[in-house]
């Protein structure tokens, strides 16, 4: 009797364990870092009397300044070729500006410290997503890149979640907000015992400075698409600082008002890993395109709120689209650019990256305080409108 025919399956490599270490980490600083947030717009607007606009600038210098320092640190970590030195040094000053937080008695002390605790995100991000692209197989690229940024919306699921709870114990947010000195604190010792420089391949050239023209020019055409549409993308998406913002417009109160970054999270977690795996498989440019649409619906409900029930249902459209579009973005510049210059690459995206997020946040702030809360989501809805167009004008 003759044996039946097989047909051999590809096996592909299982997720490295540094993905998982960097997963891990992200989680932790994550959870710290969404406990705080959660709760700084209600903080700074009904204990120190910030404006909506005064919120946006804060917001939106926070996270430029984490997203422009990237770029030298993305080229530095490519021209040094060492990785861990940069994410010990941007998640040591994150977790040092922890304390300062619970600390704050006036707005320019929470600016500062939002300013510093961005400019340790800043530091560690690009050289974390180089540390990804150096040791994901090409073939289980995207599920890798899926896998972190889902462990690190686990931890913005956790943060604000134990928000909730410390409030409704504690009902003090400046009490709570120094239990984000702890997971902050584990970040360290994870990084320490868990994350390994990969190994250099031999003949691997550096930089003879971290950022040359002549460097610049080897990214081509495709890279620099996707520069530009993650920077549309971006003015498109400001800070979550807003959701919240909306969601005590809606009569939320201060010790449940996390919740709506719990939902927003929930969707965002369950989402990132699935289209990372499906980015392997089908079009990353497709799966883009669905974000962005979600991004546009998001905001359409967020504009359209008139309970709280609607401004939940447009958080957690908002969860969708970033699931299916962080981590895939993040691969496509990983797809597009020489595997000596993954550091660099990551560092100009999120440099046009960065000077978008500044734009978009004082202009969302703008809006809200002169024209109102609908009128910042239905501009958020046209720009990501324009983003989609931009996409789908090329392939990538």
């Amino acid at each position: 009797m003759e044996s039946p025919v097989t047909t051999p399956k590809t096996v592909l490599p299982a997720i490295p364990r540094m993905v998982w270490a960097l997963g891990f980490v992200s989680l932790c600083m994550d959870l710290s870092s969404e406990l705080v947030h959660s709760l700084l717009p209600v903080f700074l607007a009904s204990t120190l009397g910030a404006s909506v606009l005064s919120i946006g600038v804060i917001e939106g210098i926070a996270e430029a300044t984490a997203l422009i320092v990237k770029v030298f640190s993305g080229a530095l970590s490519d021209y040094i070729g060492k990785r861990k030195g940069l994410l010990l040094l941007g998640y040591g000053l994150a977790a040092l500006t922890k304390p300062l937080f619970p600390l704050a008695h006036s707005v320019e002390t929470v600016l500062a410290a939002r300013f510093l605790d961005r400019i340790g995100k800043g530091i560690r991000g690009a050289p974390r997503d180089a540390l990804v692209a150096d040791v994901a197989p090409v073939e289980i690229r995207g599920a890798c890149f899926g896998l972190r940024q889902s462990m690190d919306t686990v931890g913005a699921f956790l943060g604000p979640g134990l928000a909730i709870v410390l409030m409704l114990w504690l009902n003090d947010i400046q009490q709570v907000l120094w239990f984000a000195v702890v997971p902050a604190a584990l970040v360290m010792v994870l990084i320490v015992v868990g994350v390994k420089e990969p190994v250099q391949e031999e003949g691997t050239k550096r930089f003879r400075s971290p950022i040359r023209r002549e460097q610049l020019r080897r990214f081509g055409a495709d890279y620099w698409w996707i520069v530009l549409i993650g920077a549309v993308f971006t003015l498109a998406r400001f800070s979550e600082a807003f959701l919240i913002l909306r969601a005590q417009q809606m009569g939320v109160g201060s010790s449940w008002v996390p919740l709506v970054m719990v939902v927003m999270s929930v969707f965002y977690t369950a989402s990132a890993y699935p289209a990372g795996w499906l980015s392997d498989r089908i079009s990353r440019r497709h799966l883009l395109g669905y974000g962005l649409g979600l991004l546009v619906i998001a905001d359409l409900a967020l504009g359209q709120a008139t309970s709280v029930r609607a401004v939940y249902v447009g958080a957690a459209l908002w969860g969708l689209h970033m699931g299916f579009s962080q981590g895939i973005l993040a691969a496509l510049v990983a797809d597009t650019t020489p595997s000596d210059m993954k550091g660099t690459a990551f560092g100009v995206f999120n440099l046009l990256s960065g000077l978008a997020m500044l734009l978009a946040s004082i202009l969302a702030g703008c809006l809200w305080q002169y024209w109102g809360a609908s009128t910042t989501f239905y501009a958020g809805a046209a720009i990501a409108g324009l983003a989609l167009l931009l996409l789908r004008q090329r392939s990538v």
